[in-house]
């Protein structure tokens, strides 16, 4: 399968979100800079796809050099919430070992600086694997 975005494919998961979505959650990232900025990420997960509908802030996040955090006692019950999304002023996309000991859903979605379009941005499972990306306009 060829790759989306430049991306390789290393995990066999699909992810998809709406032009719309990316550019609000890259201008979010680009307001915070150079704090790390934190969403969640709500959807609808189907066997090896997961299609990202909505983009929630989370309560009482901090936000700050180097770090954002979401207290996990005040998360909301929500079943929708496929993952998180954070920025890394940096411009790296690779996770760390601190954004995988605390994955939250089925993936990270990393955005990095300078957060312009889809090019800048990156999705992994639990395991660090890069998924596959496709930003649909409607």
């Amino acid at each position: 399968m060829p790759a989306l975005w430049g991306q390789q494919n290393i995990g066999e998961m699909k992810i998809s979100m709406r032009q719309e979505l990316l550019q609000t959650m890259l201008e979010g990232a680009k307001r915070l800079y150079p704090k790390e900025s934190i969403l969640l990420l709500r959807g609808r997960k189907s066997k090896n796809q997961i299609g990202i509908t909505d983009l929630l802030v989370p309560p009482l996040a901090t936000y700050g050099h180097g770090f954002a955090n979401i207290p996990l006692h005040m998360m909301p019950m929500d079943f929708s919430i496929v993952g998180t999304m954070h920025s890394h002023p940096s411009g790296s996309f690779k996770p760390s070992n601190t954004d995988l000991n605390h994955f939250f859903g089925a993936i990270l979605m990393i955005a990095a600086f300078p957060f312009e379009n889809e090019t800048n941005v990156a999705v992994y499972n639990r395991n660090g694997q890069r998924l596959a990306l496709q930003i649909t306009e409607a």
